[in-house]
């Protein structure tokens, strides 16, 4: 058995996400019921029986922080098994990580102390499920000294990734970070080969590899090192993510599901992704579970309503009102009359009687007020929500919730 560490690179603003980034990382966001984005890269290491994990965080990290300390803490059974921070020591001077390459060489001394014999680099902004023992194997059978986990697709999207050109053995050729004009498969010109941003390497590649990066200022993965490496004809492969087996996964399924939640739109349609009676993300697989917040407080209390096709996390009190197609985190209060369709309501959320939301993510510790529609008219929702270009209306966290503290306490 190899020594494996893995690190975790979470650290990004998520700018496009805004205003959901306002006061979190992108990593940090909540997602469904029970979870923030972060949860599914740690589930799948721990599922993978991979306890030795360094999260590398940045900006607006506190939330995130706080989330691991609550969440994902092992209890003594040996020093090998930990999911420890590890904020920017600034070594190298006063700036922060300069990128992906960066943020892991200004930790090398970590690698070297823990001596592993293969460093996990992964993400931790995706929505997906994998078994990384799979890409382990991959790996060590083909003697390769990094690994890139790849998937196909749309040749139109594929400039938003890395773009991988690999011979029949799944050995890298080329590698375009970001191209106007990806190389298309040679079995199928509709589609790209690209980068998940995962990767796998044997520790002494990676130490010459960050060292010889840091001497040309490059501080980029994707952009530097993987083509470097490609380059001076190491062997670096790609390892196919849609032939990753996962136990329990469902017939009507999506084979390989794997979503970049980057965009708001990105972000609402992976919600929509695990609604119905046949997802195609199904998160109830208790043979891989995406481990969830801890909640310690009340159960769901529904005392009347109209509810379908939605998820109701713990610890919400429904008086009534409709729900169709959305996602109640915990703590939430839908009051009598209100209507919520097509929507995200984050924790602690007050939707007042008679409102009606359609298209709508409404952030932490808020307030919709008494009869307040949202969703409906953009010239009148643009006074009182931000708008995403795709339409989606955001309320921002805590926009409201400071004002109905006041007036509750009044009364």
């Amino acid at each position: 058995m190899s020594k494996i560490l893995a690190i975790v690179l979470a650290g990004g603003k998520g700018e496009r996400l805004f205003p959901l980034t306002s006061f979190r990382s992108k990593p940090s966001v909540p997602f469904g019921a029970r979870y923030r984005i972060v949860d599914f890269v740690l589930s799948n290491l721990v599922n993978s029986q991979i306890y030795s994990i360094y999260l590398l965080v940045q900006y607006k990290s506190q939330s995130l922080i706080e989330h691991i300390r609550q969440n994902w803490f092992f209890s003594s059974v040996g020093r090998d098994h930990f999911v420890t921070v590890v904020p920017p020591q600034m070594r190298m001077g006063p700036e922060w990580f300069q990128g992906t390459a960066d943020a892991v060489f200004q930790n090398i001394g970590l690698i070297r102390e823990h001596n592993p014999d293969i460093v996990l680099i992964f993400g931790a902004d995706h929505i997906y499920r994998m078994d990384v023992r799979q890409m382990i194997k991959f790996h060590l059978e083909n003697n390769a000294q990094v690994t890139v986990a790849a998937r196909p697709v749309s040749l139109k999207l594929a400039s938003s990734f890395g773009v991988i050109v690999a011979d029949s053995d799944q050995r890298i050729e080329g590698f375009q970070e970001k191209p106007k004009e990806p190389i298309p498969m040679p079995d199928n010109p509709e589609m790209a080969y690209v980068s998940m941003g995962n990767y796998i390497f044997n520790t002494d590649i990676l130490i010459d590899a960050l060292v010889r990066a840091e001497k040309k200022r490059q501080h980029d993965f994707g952009a530097h090192v993987i083509p470097d490496l490609v380059g001076r004809k190491c062997r670096v492969y790609a390892y196919d993510f849609s032939k990753n087996e996962i136990p329990d996964i469902k017939p009507y399924e999506e084979r390989g599901y794997w979503r970049d939640v980057g965009t708001i739109s990105a972000y609402f349609e992976a919600h929509m992704d695990m609604l119905g009676e046949k997802p195609i993300f199904d998160i109830c697989n208790r043979m891989w579970p995406i481990h969830p917040v801890r909640y310690e407080g009340p159960p769901v209390k529904i005392l009347d309503g109209e509810i379908k096709n939605s998820v109701i996390a713990e610890g919400v009190l429904i008086y009534g009102g409709k729900i169709e197609n959305s996602f109640i985190r915990s703590g939430s209060i839908i009051e009598k009359g209100a209507e919520v369709r097509d929507c995200i309501i984050m924790d602690d959320v007050v939707v007042k009687k008679g409102s009606k939301l359609y298209r709508v993510i409404v952030d932490k510790k808020n307030v919709v007020y008494e009869g307040e529609k949202i969703g409906f008219s953009p010239e009148q929702d643009r006074f009182r929500c931000h708008i995403d270009s795709s339409g989606i209306c955001i309320l921002p966290r805590a926009a409201r919730y400071n004002d109905w503290l006041k007036e509750i306490n009044r009364v």
